[in-house]
């Protein structure tokens, strides 16, 4: 289970006194990734733990959004396409422009998975075809 830490008046506004941080090493084990790969994120403004002393303390809106980051890289968003998405994000709108956007996105995106899938298959016929004949080839030398 995570080590969860509650917020400290000098970590949180008044609506977040409630809320539960995380520490990095508990978020990079929750989500298998590094330390320095968290650290990265945030450079990139795509994570934004409070700080506490040396400590990064991560918000359930951080691990939400680790969540949507590790998803985009997985089906090949690049960080700056993610961090697009993601500062669309408007808590007391509708998102119909962050939705349209990823929407978008994800169509081409299923299009070029699609076209490599396509690509990959035809590249293991071809190591097929080529083993099969390099397999008889072997056999008939080796019955010679």
């Amino acid at each position: 289970m995570m080590n969860m830490v509650p917020a400290s008046e000098s970590l949180a506004n008044a609506t977040e006194l409630s809320d539960a941080y995380i520490r990095i090493g508990d978020l990079a084990k929750q989500f298998g990734v590094t330390l320095r790969t968290l650290r990265f994120y945030e450079d990139k403004g795509l994570l934004t733990p409070k700080r506490e002393g040396n400590q990064r303390l991560y918000s359930q809106r951080d691990v939400t959004r680790l969540r949507l980051i590790t998803l985009g890289t997985k089906v090949g968003f690049s960080l700056r396409e993610i961090k697009q998405v993601m500062d669309m994000y408007d808590p007391n709108g509708s998102n119909t422009r962050q939705l349209r956007f990823l929407l978008e996105k994800s169509e081409r995106q299923m299009g070029k998975l699609e076209k490599q899938r396509a690509e990959i298959d035809e590249a293991i016929d071809e190591l097929r075809n080529s083993m099969d004949g390099w397999r008889e080839l072997l056999t008939q030398r080796q019955a010679a």
